[in-house]
């Protein structure tokens, strides 16, 4: 299989493509390493695959769409995995025009250069950042996702929705996943297990926001790229698909219990600095996975206490 991937030089999309390329894929890469964080983390998760002859990589915007056109010009790409976007919730609060361009403009080019080119196969990344504050959990894929409170999770939703559209009008098989909280090495350096590492390991105080009761469900990175595999193994084996999934760990922790974990795997004590909740935060996410489960056979492995194990032994090294 030929597989575009987009946003192939960060944490999930090297992981995946890594995968992929150990599997005997061709892998064609896309990427504009944004400077939301330092260029050469990126650079280092591509390092290995870089020496690969079945991996190849255009440094590009996709909203730039004649370079993006390039690469479906030069490839002929079996399926998609739809990775890049600007991330982060509190960020997105900040810059709301600059997500809704990147994140729905760079999808929708993304989709229009799939029906051009012919492409029929694609996997999106969506995010549970949908639900919002959902009241009832777990997270169930039929719950109504109508009420985002941060410009982040809209724009995930109305890629649901436009993704939907090019099913419908096109003939397109799509799986959208929405992730769950994804950590493990190569997380990126702004989100709080990379960061309060960090911040522990340098005797700086880590900031709390909230009473500490809040939670997520925290799904580490190799259950992730199971996920997306089982995914491109479903659409290869079914027609007329569109589908949204939960990938998630079906176990949420809290945000103590999550310091706590850090600490022990450590060794080391945090400094807490509590702060208040801040805008765009949810209190819960929750992941009802049972249709991942039946549809794609998926079933996350990694407890959270191995995974954070394994995430220290990266950081350290």
């Amino acid at each position: 299989m030929n597989i575009l991937i987009t946003g192939a030089a960060g944490f999930i999309g090297s992981t995946t493509a890594e995968q992929l390329v150990k599997e005997g894929h061709q892998v064609i890469g896309v990427d504009n390493f944004d400077p939301y964080y330092d260029r050469k983390i990126k650079e280092n998760n591509i390092m290995e695959l870089q020496k690969s002859s079945l991996f190849s990589l255009y440094e590009l915007d996709i909203l730039d769409y004649e370079k993006f056109e390039k690469v479906f010009k030069e490839n002929k790409i079996d399926y998609v995995l739809h990775l890049a976007a600007k991330a982060g919730v509190r960020p997105s609060i900040e810059d709301p025009i600059s997500y809704q361009n990147v994140n729905n403009l760079g999808t929708n080019n993304l989709l229009e250069l799939c029906r051009e080119y012919g492409v029929k196969k694609l996997v999106l990344a969506s995010s549970s950042s949908v639900y919002g504050n959902n009241k009832v959990v777990p997270f169930k894929e039929t719950d109504i996702v109508d009420y985002a409170i941060s410009p982040y999770a809209a724009s995930k939703k109305a890629n649901e929705v436009l993704a939907h559209v090019y099913h419908s009008l096109f003939d397109m098989d799509i799986i959208l996943l929405r992730f769950f909280t994804v950590y493990g090495p190569r997380q990126r350096p702004d989100l709080a297990i990379n960061k309060f590492t960090r911040l522990i390991l340098n005797n700086e105080p880590i900031p709390l926001y909230g009473d500490g009761t809040t939670s997520r469900d925290y799904t580490y990175i190799d259950d992730i790229v199971s996920g997306i595999l089982l995914s491109f193994k479903y659409l290869k084996e079914h027609q007329n698909v569109y589908e949204i999934i939960n990938l998630g760990s079906n176990n949420p922790i809290s945000l103590i219990e999550m310091v706590q974990t850090i600490e022990k795997a450590l060794n080391k004590k945090a400094i807490i600095n509590w702060l208040p909740m801040q805008p765009g935060d949810v209190d819960i996410t929750y992941a009802d996975i049972s249709k991942a489960r039946n549809l794609l056979g998926y079933n996350p492995s990694i407890t959270f206490k191995e995974g954070i194990k394994q995430f220290v032994n990266w950081y350290m090294k």
